[in-house]
């Protein structure tokens, strides 16, 4: 944001000034609470000194959100869903029993509450979050004037918890989309949603942290990490900057006695660039197109990073290079560590995993890597990952089941392998003890990260093909005949 224009510069000293009267304010108001009453000593008589808001700051009248807002939240609504669910009722298919109580309940209605965002006025488009609409039979969005209309579901990316909703195009408002990568820490954001259902509710706070990721069951993450109050009903809603550009979509709030406990200043929001690519791809095709380098990796430990001379104990070791891959096509070899990608750090492989799925397909990156003691940059591109593999392309053995990526918020929680996405009844894979939702692994071929490595195992058919595969808390091996 540019510095030049003054109306963000009094805005600033405005927050700045609210902020330090707000502390002064609660810290003697602690101290009161918690000190016992108790007899004190007279003391000499002094003028009482009372902290007050100026009436004017450089001359200028203290200058107010307000105006912003004004333009901001008519484009920021509440969403509202009903999902029905089926009441498990052991008896339920008991014929005596349904005649003896004709009235109970076979379903239940959960509802729930959350934000969107319009971005797209005359489309009628709303950014919310996928984890808001996740199962919803019936989502309605209620406008800030209070008009409340059906929304009609046009996609959503679990991975990055986006999902785009339709609304009727009338009379609308949007807020419009900034460059979150221009974002500093330091940089004024106010969070505009719907918490706990009491209604539109406006918080403000600064940008804590960017490209904050590491946090388990979140999928693919590069946050923007705030201390604007952010709690349960805000997801979905908008993080503006001070000239009511939205920056990012509030998704999560992080407090170790729950989520409902509400905000401890720790709040997470998908910035706006991410949010858009996500949105383009849903609105065109209604599917996310995800890239991959094309090759395994393994977490540098102090021993393999003496052995390879790398000075530091972090980056992701190359096990693997795929047959075909991008990697393969940029000359990265097993044995090489990479350290950052486009300049971002790389720590560990879930590190490089989180950076590969956010780059667009197609985009090209550059790798600093460490081989045989010496630092190299390599550059390669990102190529489209495929969603699923149908076994019988893989071995006659698997067919009848179709296996896919894992959801990144387990990837993210430190699971590997590939999940069983369905398998046809009566199927071969069925026979041979396969089941919808299994994991699998390893493989006779070894252990793999991904879907590309579980294909890569199927280059050369194996005499013997055995599955070592996770079903609930359970680990076993499945021989496929």
């Amino acid at each position: 944001m540019p510095t030049t224009r003054s109306t963000p510069l009094r805005i600033l000293a405005a927050l700045a000034l609210a902020a330090a009267f707000g502390g002064f304010t609660a810290t003697a108001l602690h101290h009161v609470l918690q000190q016992p009453a108790q007899a004190t000593p007279p003391s000499p008589a002094i003028a009482p000194t009372l902290a007050q808001l100026p009436a004017a700051v450089a001359g200028q009248p203290l200058p107010s959100l307000a105006p912003m807002l004004e333009r901001v939240t008519p484009a920021v609504v509440s969403v509202h869903t009903r999902q029905r669910v089926r009441i498990n009722n052991p008896f339920a298919n008991d014929p005596i029993f349904r005649r003896m109580f004709p009235n109970v309940p076979q379903e239940r209605i959960e509802q729930s509450l959350g934000s969107g965002v319009i971005v797209d006025a005359q489309r009628g488009l709303v950014l919310t979050n996928h984890h808001v609409i996740e199962g919803a039979d019936e989502v309605s969005v209620t406008l800030a004037d209070g008009r409340t209309m059906s929304a009609e579901f046009v996609g959503s990316d679990p991975d990055t918890d986006v999902a785009v909703m339709k609304i009727p195009a009338d009379g609308l408002s949007e807020i419009p989309l900034a460059d979150s990568g221009a974002l500093r820490v330091g940089d004024f954001v106010v969070a505009v949603g719907n918490p706990f259902g009491i209604g539109q509710t406006v918080t403000s706070g600064i940008v804590s942290a960017v490209g904050r990721s590491g946090l388990r069951g979140l999928g693919y993450q590069n946050f923007i990490q705030t201390d604007a109050s952010i709690n349960p009903g805000n997801s979905g809603g908008a993080l503006v900057n001070l000239d009511g550009q939205l920056v990012g979509i509030n998704t999560a709030s992080f407090n170790p006695r729950g989520s409902m406990a509400g905000n401890i200043g720790l709040g997470f929001a998908i910035p706006a660039n991410l949010a858009r690519n996500v949105m383009s791809q849903l609105v065109a095709t209604g599917e996310v197109r995800r890239g991959t380098l094309g090759l395994d990796t393994q977490a540098v430990t102090p021993r393999i990073a003496d052995g390879l001379a790398l000075g530091v104990e972090r980056g992701a070791l190359v096990t693997r290079v795929l047959a075909g891959s991008a990697a393969a096509a940029a000359g990265l070899r097993p044995g090489d560590v990479i350290i950052a990608a486009d300049g971002e750090r790389i720590d560990s492989p879930a590190d490089l995993h989180n950076f590969e799925g956010l780059q667009p397909v197609g985009s090209r990156v550059t790798l600093d890597i460490r081989r045989d003691g010496d630092a190299l940059q390599v550059a390669t591109e990102v190529r489209e990952q495929p969603r699923s593999h149908a076994g019988a392309q893989l071995d006659e053995r698997l067919t009848g089941a179709t296996f896919a990526e894992l959801p990144e918020r387990l990837r993210q929680s430190g699971a590997r392998g590939v999940l069983v996405e369905s398998v046809a009844r009566g199927s071969r894979a069925a026979r041979n003890g396969l089941r919808e939702g299994d994991v699998v692994v390893a493989t006779s071929a070894g252990a793999f990260d991904d879907l590309a490595g579980f294909r890569a195992g199927f280059t050369q058919a194996p005499a013997q093909l055995i599955l070592n595969v996770v079903r609930g808390n359970r680990q076993g091996v499945l021989p496929m005949q």
